[in-house]
């Protein structure tokens, strides 16, 4: 029982989100526990949306291993609700909705017109594309979880039980280090400058984004702190994973986290939908400085990647084409990659520093000590399986070819089952965002905060800490 055991919904994630991580590690013996799990795949045809993880499992059938991923998540969370003391019947019928629904949303982003970036379109076959990447799918969640949150009362009242968004987001946290750990390995290959200057650049960048954007939600919007640290570190790192962490660093009410979220999801796709266009108009000659710049300034791991994979396509389109110069592939989503990975990396970072200055000066009572116990107390556990799952993959693919060879290989699996609990976090979140509520909460004053932060300085400021270490770095030529 959830009173007997100490168990809160962010040690379970730990939990879970180990638990997984050693299931996919046990490819490194050549055992393959989880590539049954449902990927999903760009497509024009629905029969090819769906396939097995891994080519272990590739003679079963794409609907099947659908089937097997919702029978396998809902038994293993299932379980976890009950030591939390939750309805597990009714978590059931719940899960059940809410993971048909997500994904469905989520096959519906990969179709090719919708998720096709420009570098693939003559792969895919096709003349155009909105280029959104499969990230599109979590917007279609988060709209349906919307609809249904605030147009179907009813039926959202029946998947309250289902409707977890912390947990889900923090077990794919967790999994997401390992998928951050393989590409940070790779990421070693590129010249040892490119990888200082990174370090540098975030560093810089984000002391600068955190405290203006704390500065600007206490003194001009008046939030409070609980308010204001989630929201400045959901814009300033990595958006959803940093105003999760900060959240559980500073004890926020769920409901803050989760609508700094929101947010967070709807501008990131603005930002890859324009970020781009506009670096391939005047970076074309500065190609390196274009892909940090999206790394500093779009704030999920899959938008700035597919934001660094568009600038790379249409920079070596636009620098062939006006200065006869044609750059090797890759260079500039590599910095991207680079850049974020330091960014997601600090987190764990900056959420241990935030829960000491909460316990240290923001709560602590005169004449109180601050205790280290406490702020271990307040750190959340499923940073601690994030930082744990990106040193063990860093570490294996970094010693060598065949180290590499069998991270890539583990994290495949676990890359899909991190996509579903990401695609469940954003249809939840949508189930539990009713407008009502979240007008009376202050939702249209953050979204101001947002704006104005995000057009009126970071962007800008990104764009600057990126030339000022990147100008004049050039990707080699090609062949």
């Amino acid at each position: 029982m959830a009173a007997k055991t100490g168990f809160t919904e962010d040690k379970m994630a730990l939990l879970l989100g180990l638990a997984i991580f050693v299931l996919g590690g046990l490819n490194v013996f050549g055992v393959d526990l989880l590539g049954w799990a449902v990927k999903t795949n760009m497509w024009l045809s629905p029969e090819k949306a769906l396939s097995a993880s891994t080519g272990t499992y590739k003679g079963v059938p794409g609907i099947v291993s659908l089937l097997l991923t919702y029978v396998g998540l809902t038994a293993v969370l299932a379980w976890a609700v009950k030591v939390l003391q939750g309805d597990v019947a009714k978590f059931i019928k719940g899960f059940t909705i809410a993971f048909f629904v997500s994904y469905i949303c989520f096959a519906c982003g990969s179709y090719a017109y919708i998720a096709a970036t420009p570098d693939i379109l003559k792969k895919v076959g096709i003349p155009w594309s909105m280029g959104l990447t499969g990230e599109a799918g979590f917007i279609l969640a988060l709209l349906a979880g919307m609809f249904v949150g605030n147009f179907m009362p009813g039926l959202a009242d029946k998947l309250k039980e289902a409707c977890r968004p912390e947990m889900f987001v923090k077990i794919a946290i967790v999994i997401l280090g390992a998928e951050l750990g393989v590409k940070a390995a790779g990421a070693m290959g590129l010249a040892s400058s490119v990888l200082f200057r990174g370090l540098c650049a975030i560093v810089e960048a984000y002391l600068i984004y955190w405290t203006v954007v704390y500065y600007v939600s206490r003194k001009y919007f008046k939030f409070s702190k609980e308010w204001a640290a989630p929201l400045a570190s959901g814009i300033s790192i990595c958006g959803v994973s940093a105003a999760i962490a900060t959240g559980g660093a500073i004890r926020a009410r769920p409901v803050v986290p989760i609508m700094v979220s929101s947010l967070v999801v709807v501008f990131t796709c603005v930002e890859m939908l324009v970020l781009p266009f506009v670096a391939s108009w005047f970076l074309h000659s500065e190609p390196l400085v274009a892909g940090g710049w999206m790394g500093l300034a779009v704030k999920s791991d899959g938008g700035a990647v597919a934001s660094g994979a568009i600038t790379d396509a249409l920079i070596r389109a636009k620098a062939l084409a006006l200065d006869g110069v044609n750059y090797q592939e890759g260079w500039v989503v590599m910095v991207t990659t680079t850049v974020k990975v330091f960014i997601d990396v600090f987190i764990g970072v900056w959420a241990f520093i935030l829960a000491w200055i909460w316990c240290a000066k923001i709560e602590c009572k005169e004449g109180q000590r601050m205790s280290f116990g406490e702020v271990l107390q307040r750190f959340p556990r499923f940073v601690l399986g994030y930082v744990l799952t990106f040193l063990v993959l860093l570490i294996l693919c970094s010693q060598s070819k065949e180290g590499m060879a069998l991270g890539s290989a583990m994290v495949g699996a676990l890359g899909s089952l991190r996509a579903i609990f990401f695609i469940l976090t954003f249809f939840t979140i949508g189930v539990v965002s009713n407008f009502k509520k979240l007008l009376e909460e202050g939702i249209g004053k953050l979204a101001a905060v947002y704006v104005v932060c995000l057009f009126g300085f970071i962007i800008w400021v990104g764009l600057f800490i990126s030339w000022l270490f990147f100008h004049g770095v050039l990707p080699p030529l090609a062949a």
